[in-house]
C-alpha cells in the first residue's frame, strides 16, 4: 500500500477525477459569476462591459445589501448568545433525564425535520394580526396591549423571524451537543464528583470545556446557516415589509431572478461568497485552539 501511494502518477490518477469535478462545479462557476458580475446582462440578450461599476454600487451605493448583512449579522449573535447556550443546557438535562432522554430528544428534534415551508406557514399564521394564535392568546390573557403585527411592523418584523429561525434550527444545535456529551467518559464525572465538585463546577470547568471541539464545529456550521438563510425569509416575509428583514440570500435571488439584473446580482454573489469566507476563516482562527482533549 505504501509504495502504491509513492507513485505519484498513482496519486495524479486517484485525485484527477474529484480535482476536475470541483474545478468545473465550483471554480468555473465563480469565475464566470465573477464575470457577469462586470455586465449589465438581465439574463437574455446581449449585454455590454459596465467594468466594476456593479461591485462599486453594491460596495457603496446599495443599503439594501448592507442591511441585508446585518439582519444576518444580528441573527448570528442572537444565534451564538441565545440558541447555542440554550442548546447547551437542555443537552446536558437531557442527559440527566433517566427513561424520559429518548422522548424529551425526539420532542425537541422535531422542527428540524419538518419541512421549512410548512414550518414557515404556520408562523405566518401564528402571527397574523387579525386571526393570529399569538395575539389571541395575549388578548385572552389581558396583555391586549401587547399584540402586534409581528410580521407588518418594521421594529418588530425582523426579531419575529429571527426567533422562528432560532426555533428552526434549535434541534441540530441540540443535537450537535448531545453527541458531544455522549462522548465524554462518565469516569470524569465520577471523579470531578469525588473531588468536591458542585453540579454548577462539574458543568462549567469541566464539561464545557472538553466540549469545545463539538462547540467549534457547531459555531462554524451556525456561522454559515446565518449568512445564507433565505428559504424562511422568503416564505416569510420576502425581506418586507420594505427591506426591514432582508437577508443576502433572499436579496440575491430577488435581484438576480425576480428584477432581472442579472449581472448586478451576480456582483452580490461574488462579493458575498468573500464575506463568507472572510468571517469563517476568522472563526476558525478565534476557535483554533484545542482545550477539550481527555
Amino acid at each position: 500500500m505504501h509504495k502504491l501511494m509513492s507513485n505519484r502518477w498513482t496519486i495524479t490518477w486517484l485525485v484527477a477525477p474529484g480535482l476536475t469535478l470541483f474545478l468545473f462545479m465550483v471554480c468555473f462557476p465563480i469565475l464566470m459569476s465573477v464575470y457577469y458580475g462586470t455586465t449589465n446582462w438581465t439574463g437574455l440578450g446581449e449585454y455590454q462591459s459596465v467594468g466594476f461599476a456593479n461591485y462599486q454600487k453594491v460596495l457603496f451605493d446599495d443599503p439594501i445589501f448592507w442591511r441585508s448583512l446585518w439582519n444576518a449579522l444580528l441573527l448570528l449573535l442572537a444565534t451564538l448568545l441565545l440558541q447555542h447556550p440554550v442548546a447547551i443546557l437542555f443537552a446536558i438535562l437531557i442527559t440527566r433525564a433517566g427513561r424520559l432522554e429518548k422522548t424529551f430528544r425526539t420532542i425537541f428534534f422535531i422542527p428540524a425535520v419538518i419541512s421549512i415551508v410548512v414550518t414557515s406557514k404556520m408562523w405566518v399564521s401564528v402571527f397574523h394580526p387579525s386571526y393570529g394564535v399569538l395575539n389571541k392568546v395575549l388578548e385572552q390573557l389581558g396583555l391586549a396591549s401587547l399584540k402586534q403585527d409581528w410580521l407588518g411592523d418594521p421594529s418588530v418584523a425582523i426579531w419575529s423571524l429571527i426567533f422562528v429561525i432560532m426555533w428552526q434550527g434549535f434541534g441540530y444545535a441540540l443535537l450537535l451537543y448531545y453527541a458531544g456529551l455522549q462522548g465524554i467518559p462518565k469516569d470524569l464525572y465520577e471523579a470531578a464528583e469525588l473531588d468536591g465538585a458542585g453540579k454548577v463546577t462539574l458543568y462549567t470547568r469541566v464539561v464545557v470545556p472538553l466540549l469545545s471541539p463539538m462547540i467549534r464545529v457547531a459555531v462554524i456550521i451556525a456561522v454559515t446557516t446565518c449568512l445564507k438563510q433565505m428559504e424562511t425569509v422568503f416564505l416569510m416575509t420576502n425581506g418586507g415589509p420594505g427591506s426591514t428583514t432582508q437577508f443576502l440570500g433572499n436579496y440575491l435571488y430577488k435581484t438576480a431572478f425576480s428584477s432581472s439584473l442579472y449581472g448586478y446580482g451576480n456582483a452580490i454573489s461574488v462579493i458575498f461568497v468573500i464575506i463568507c469566507l472572510i468571517i469563517t476563516v476568522i472563526m476558525n482562527r478565534a476557535l483554533k485552539k484545542d482545550v477539550g482533549q481527555f
